[in-house]
């Protein structure tokens, strides 16, 4: 039990830190980072279907329940992110407060977000791409495009059964090799392709407010059909269960803690600023969306490109096509980066092999963990379907927040004097709300995720028995 509980101290986890890992990351490429995660799915790919199944107009609604748990989380992950400006996120302050056995469950849940999160934006990423070709003239075999197993309709009308998602798959590869060349290099393009998608995004707003019909906008709260979720003041809080896929990428900024240049500064600046353009930005394209559209009409692959056809303006739809390839390949870098540094600190304490955690020597980046976590991930685009996999990263994510919201209270209670460059203000009740919005939305998942989570969580068990335990650098005394 001892073994099970043995904390990390502070003290060590910065002492350890890797100081191969160059710092080149300053406060504009946090914030880009974060709002490269963070616009992305929520906008080109779920905000139709949630107001179409849940929600209604009333999505905005959703945003903003959403936006204010990650709100409270966020200034969690800010003052943790200072306090230990080391890669390993939710991980590595979960080692420092809970012990090894949480730290390891939590490492194992953060999979389902950021690995399972990178497949299912791959998903979305894979629709756009052919729908661009498609506007090209040009085109994919059908059995190529979409999740092993599901009934495709070929161009004579018959239907088959698809193979694999290889547009999925290319893209999370290609992504690998650029992370795997650098992280300087990786951050100046995501900073070049978050201009481009906030350009498309902006303009999309812009042109759409002309179009809109407010009389779409009636009822703002459609009534509950009768089923949870579905409508109502239920359907706003499933909508936000939902949506809340959106904005995980802001907590993968604190996996960049180690190589910010001065992380005290940067990160709260990062993490907190690109939620907050985030959200904004989300309110806006949900309100234009759900005024140009009647909401039940929305439950479609593109919904943005759908509105501006309807209004007529379907000229503008090959940009949003554009726009949404590269906002979605922000999601994709931005949550590959995270994942390869978690397994990286993992493997540093032992708990996964070690060479998962070697540095290449000239590139300066986990290149072995990224290279594994780029072949995981492209397997599961390829073969999964977006909405089960949505649900698990839902799931993961606000399992992973709770218990963020959690260290921050046990470690002012540990540790109170410890020096806090950035500190959540009204200690605990910052962190209790956090993990009461949470909760909140943990209550609109479906039990179906539930099951998954815990099989999943299970798998992770007998690893950590299997090997895990006995490997820690920690309970080894090294």
């Amino acid at each position: 039990m001892n073994s099970l509980l043995a904390r990390k101290p502070v003290a060590d986890i910065v002492a350890t830190a890797d100081r191969r890992i160059p710092k080149v990351l300053g406060p504009v490429s946090i914030t880009a980072m974060g709002i490269g995660a963070i616009i992305g799915g929520g906008i080109f790919i779920f905000t139709g279907t949630v107001a179409a199944l849940n929600a209604g107009p009333a999505i905005v609604l959703s945003f903003v329940l959403a936006a204010i748990a990650c709100a409270f989380v966020g200034l969690c992950y800010a003052e943790l992110s200072t306090f230990l400006p080391v890669a390993g996120s939710t991980y590595t302050y979960t080692y420092a407060t809970l012990g090894e056995f949480a730290a390891w469950i939590i490492g194992w849940d953060l999979i389902l977000e950021y690995a399972i999160g990178g497949a299912a934006v791959a998903v979305g990423w894979s629709g756009y791409f052919v729908s661009l070709l498609q506007a090209m003239g040009l085109g994919l075999p059908p059995r190529l495009t979409a999740a092993t197993g599901q009934a495709v309709t070929l161009a004579d009308g018959t239907t088959a059964t698809a193979i694999a998602n290889l547009p999925a798959a290319a893209i999370v590869v290609l992504i690998t090799a650029l992370l795997v060349g650098g992280t300087r290099e990786s951050a100046r393009l995501n900073n070049i392709m978050v201009a481009v998608k906030l350009t498309v995004v902006l303009a999309f707003i812009g042109l759409g407010a002309f179009y809109v019909n407010t009389a779409n906008w009636h009822p703002f709260i459609p009534p509950n059909s009768g089923t949870f979720g579905a409508f109502g003041v239920s359907g706003i809080v499933r909508g936000a269960a939902v949506v809340f896929i959106a904005y995980v990428g802001f907590d993968a900024v604190s996996n960049c803690a180690q190589e910010a240049r001065r992380p005290q500064r940067d990160m709260p600046i990062g993490i907190l600023g690109s939620l907050a353009i985030s959200t904004v930005l989300y309110i806006a394209v949900a309100a234009v969306l759900t005024g140009l559209v009647p909401y039940r009409e929305l439950n479609v692959p593109d919904p943005v490109v759908m509105g501006l056809r309807a209004v007529g303006q379907a000229w503008f739809s090959l940009f949003i096509d554009l726009g949404a390839l590269i906002g979605i390949t922000t999601v994709i870098l931005v949550l590959l980066y995270g994942q390869s540094r978690i397994f990286a600190t993992m493997a540093a304490d032992g708990l996964l092999p070690p060479v998962v955690a070697r540095i290449h020597p000239k590139l300066g980046t986990p290149w072995i963990s990224q290279i594994t976590i780029g072949a995981v991930v492209a397997a599961v685009a390829a073969v999964s379907p977006i909405d089960v996999l949505a649900e698990l990263v839902g799931v993961g994510t606000l399992f992973a927040f709770v218990l963020v919201c959690a260290a921050v209270i046990y470690l002012r209670h540990l540790e109170p004097l410890a020096p806090r460059p950035f500190r959540v203000p009204h200690v605990p009740w910052v962190p209790l709300l956090g993990i009461l919005f949470c909760l909140v939305l943990i209550g609109g998942m479906t039990p179906a995720t539930w099951v998954r989570l815990v099989v999943w969580l299970a798998i992770g068990l007998v690893i950590y028995f299997g090997y895990s335990r006995h490997h820690s650098r920690l309970n080894a005394g090294k």
